[in-house]
């Protein structure tokens, strides 16, 4: 794979209170890594791509863009993670409410043939837990996408 192709490689989620979401999101499973970034920021394997947390206003000022009025409706992006099974959706929305998530819309079939539910983190990032009977997974949880 060439270095000049499109690739997502990193989700940075802005977050109100650090040690919260970092907590948040090691309930939830996810591996913390790279802490050499002294306290400021936390970076988690996330399959095959990173998932970051940094102070709210600290990413905008980077993004060089207003901190405030932070949104209070949808923000027009979702975070994906996809299960194995119906029943793996089930155990990870409980396990997310559980970490202190909001349920959002609970696990139902939906009109693409899958199944999902979503939640919010404390943030109000918004998360789908999808079983997907048309992406396969490999063994460590990336979606295979057909040709």
């Amino acid at each position: 794979m060439s270095a000049d192709r499109a690739c997502l490689t990193i989700v940075t989620l802005g977050v109100g209170d650090l040690a919260r979401a970092i907590q948040f999101y090691e309930a939830l499973g996810f591996e913390r890594k790279a802490r050499g970034g002294g306290g400021e920021i936390a970076f988690f394997a996330a399959g095959g791509i990173v998932l970051a947390l940094y102070p709210w206003e600290r990413l905008a000022d980077d993004a060089e863009i207003p901190a405030k009025p932070r949104p209070t409706a949808f923000r027009g992006s979702t975070q994906a993670w996809n299960c194995s099974s119906r029943a793996v959706v089930d155990a990870m929305l409980a396990r997310t409410m559980s970490a202190g998530g909001r349920l959002l819309k609970p696990p139902q079939s939906v009109f693409w043939g899958g199944y999902s539910g979503y939640f919010a983190d404390p943030d109000g990032h918004v998360w789908e837990i999808a079983h997907n009977p048309f992406f396969q997974l490999s063994a460590d949880g990336r979606i295979i996408l057909p040709d």
